[in-house]
């Protein structure tokens, strides 16, 4: 899960970053309107956690522009104004829900996930030979049996299965599975992909190196 964090206070939005990525989820931190319309275009996200009280373009704003794209991405308002007009605002202008600060942290997790469950398609699943990948539930299936997986394995899986049968290059994986503002090494791929081809051994497929090109998903001959 991919959550755009757009909130102007540096040290409550490292607690609340912090506190997400204990959860499993991929954080982007922006701290004002133009950063988050900027985000929108450049990450795939899954919500976005939008401070209404940001400099420049306020929360309002931020959701107003969103909307007029047609854009669907579920929006959770963050608000120190415990005023029911600003509140009706907010969803009148598109937003899906609204926490009113202080928040604990459990309560923004649940309704996180249940913004992006509902905004979810329905189950989802990449197969090939016997190897399943349930994007829904997040699990990694070989010949039946779970795999277990890191979060960034499972993501460079992912994207792998995605492209089963393309050559893809150890940035283009990067730039699939990161954050922007993130960064890994190349090396660092190496060792996913390493770690994923000893735990899908017996499923019948094989991540090949292309030599000076990258890697590419494929059953096994």
């Amino acid at each position: 899960m991919h959550v755009l964090l757009v909130e102007d206070d540096t040290v409550i939005a490292d607690g609340i970053s912090k506190n997400l990525k204990a959860h499993g989820m991929v954080i982007d931190v922006v701290h004002n309107g133009h950063d988050a319309l900027a985000a929108l275009q450049r990450s795939e996200i899954s919500v976005m956690v939008l401070d209404i009280g940001i400099p420049g373009i306020d929360g309002f704003e931020v959701v107003r522009r969103l909307r007029s794209q047609n854009a669907n991405l579920p929006v959770l308002l963050l608000t120190a104004r415990d005023s029911i007009q600003d509140r009706v605002h907010g969803l009148e202008l598109g937003a899906d829900d609204y926490l009113v600060k202080p928040f604990a942290t459990p309560e923004l997790v649940a309704r996180i996930k249940a913004l992006v469950r509902r905004s979810a398609p329905e189950a989802t699943a990449l197969q090939l030979a016997g190897l399943t990948l349930d994007q829904t539930a997040k699990r990694a299936r070989v010949n039946g049996q779970a795999i277990e997986l890191s979060v960034r394995e499972w993501a460079v899986l992912e994207y792998l299965m995605q492209q089963v049968a393309r050559v893809v290059s150890k940035q283009q994986i990067i730039d699939a599975i990161l954050p922007w503002g993130e960064d890994i090494t190349l090396n660092a791929v190496e060792v996913y992909v390493s770690r994923i081809r000893s735990k899908i051994l017996d499923a019948g497929v094989t991540i090949r190196t292309i030599r000076g090109f990258g890697y590419m998903l494929e059953k096994a001959s």
